[in-house]
């Protein structure tokens, strides 16, 4: 088992910043992706990020791509997703996620392909 702990949601104003961080802990071994989604009220699960856990390849949403930055520290199993200029439609709760297989970016994106959940964080943007 993997354990997801998500931080550093909040309040935001329209055209400011949040860094996401996501710890990892348990079987991190098997853990072959990490992605970050979101859900916003009334709305499904989206894809925002993904990042390779080994060699840190990442792959964005169009939504955020130029705006948001995946990285990751595998010293302290943590995945972080730096977002700027934030829009107010980025509010939403935001979920890591690891996946135990990663064959390529195709079908990166769904959620059912990930082996493990966060319980989320908020992101507040306020216009």
């Amino acid at each position: 088992q993997v354990q997801l702990v998500e931080s550093g949601g909040g309040l935001v104003q329209a055209g400011g910043s949040l860094r996401l961080s996501c710890a990892a802990s348990g079987r991190t071994f098997s853990i072959r992706a990490m992605g970050w989604f979101r859900q916003a009220p009334g709305k499904e699960r989206e894809f925002v990020s993904a990042i390779t856990w080994s060699a840190g390849s990442t792959y964005y949403a169009d939504s955020v791509k130029g705006r948001f930055t995946a990285s990751k520290d595998n010293a302290k199993n943590t995945v972080s997703l730096q977002m700027d200029s934030l829009k107010y439609e980025g509010t939403a709760v935001y979920y890591c996620a690891a996946r135990r297989l990663f064959a390529g970016w195709a079908g990166i994106g769904r959620l059912y392909e990930y082996d493990y959940w966060g319980q989320g964080t908020q992101v507040t943007v306020s216009s």
